[in-house]
């Protein structure tokens, strides 16, 4: 299955299940910001991603964006940012 690379922003209110999506990001995140990480997922992983966060979020506090980004644009990094581009990659 072909990867595709994501826009990951969020915004939840309450500091617990803020803490939780964040650690629940961290094993698929590739760069980008602490609450706007970039990911790079096969469509079963992004299935599973918004299954598990639809039980994660409260629907009528939080926030949650998940943006496809085009693999023909060039990313355009200021500062200290950093956009991912590995030809290949391997969870383990």
């Amino acid at each position: 299955m072909a990867r595709a690379l994501y826009l990951v922003a969020y915004d939840v209110c309450q500091p617990r299940r803020l803490a939780k999506v964040t650690r629940y990001f961290h094993s698929y995140r590739v760069a980008g910001q602490k609450s706007v990480p970039e990911i790079w997922v096969t469509p079963a992983e992004r299935a599973t991603i918004e299954a598990d966060l639809l039980r994660m979020l409260k629907a009528d506090e939080d926030r949650l964006q998940l943006i496809a980004l085009d693999p023909r644009m060039q990313p355009r990094c200021m500062g200290q940012a950093e956009s991912f581009g590995a030809t290949h990659f391997c969870i383990t």
